[in-house]
């Protein structure tokens, strides 16, 4: 594709060179493949492995996602495979690194965490050069949390191009494909229907997402719980395969 990886245009030479339009297309873009690959193909295609490096953009900046050597075929009769793990370290959905659950919604997750990357010009799983650096998505859910959720908005962005409460939904709705449980998450159709209304996400607001510490531990809080986290040997053996990748 004539303008490269989306993600090079996020973290690497190119950053801060997409407007906040061409982002917000991106996203939307991305939400119909995915939506087209799991409900309008006359297959369902679990891609596995959505990240800003297989999302390729056209001489007008138009996303098309790519690299489907990962791909797997959800069986009409079926909602999820039981398959072995495969994926990228920072975008992968807990219930399938651990359990190996592969559903739609592991697509959804990954999808959640794209948006955030999009928004902020940060990536999810950089904290190599910062054993204390939390991943992206646990930092704008703190910052959320305490009604900061703009401070992730990356600051190369021209805050006279985007409307705030348009720019809060949008982290709201990463939020929403990130739930901790996949019965959460919306479908992919849902989220773009959701991207193009102007409307709140009232009454459905979004409970705390699930994520991958940086000690390989899956921290994951269940609604109307702040303090639990949950840490298992089964987890550590599966994000070892991931972070080898």
């Amino acid at each position: 594709m004539p303008n490269g990886s989306l993600d090079k245009h996020l973290f690497g030479e190119g950053h801060g060179s997409l407007n906040w339009k061409q982002r917000f297309d991106i996203i939307v873009g991305t939400a119909k493949g995915l939506a087209y690959l799991h409900e309008e193909f006359h297959a369902c295609i679990i891609h596995r492995d959505i990240k800003t490096s297989n999302i390729l953009l056209d001489r007008n900046f138009q996303p098309k996602i790519a690299d489907f050597g990962l791909v797997r075929l959800l069986p009409e009769d079926q909602t999820h495979l039981s398959t072995k793990f495969a994926g990228t370290f920072g975008y992968i959905a807990p219930e399938y690194a651990i359990h190996g659950q592969l559903s739609v919604k592991v697509d959804t997750y990954s999808f959640g965490v794209v948006v955030l990357e999009i928004i902020s010009g940060l990536k999810n799983n950089e904290t190599s050069l910062d054993p204390t650096a939390e991943f992206l998505l646990k930092r704008a859910w703190g910052l959320y949390q305490d009604n900061m959720a703009m401070e992730i908005v990356d600051r190369s962005l021209d805050p006279e191009e985007y409307d705030t409460d348009e720019m809060q939904r949008m982290i709201e709705i990463a939020f929403l494909c990130t739930q901790s449980s996949a019965s959460l998450r919306p479908t992919m159709s849902e989220v773009v229907t959701r991207l193009r209304s102007v409307s709140s996400l009232e009454p459905r607001q979004p409970t705390r997402p699930a994520f991958i510490e940086s000690d390989r531990r899956v921290d994951i809080i269940p609604k109307g719980n702040r303090s639990t986290s949950t840490s298992s040997s089964n987890a550590t053996n599966s994000i070892s395969q991931v972070s080898g990748r």
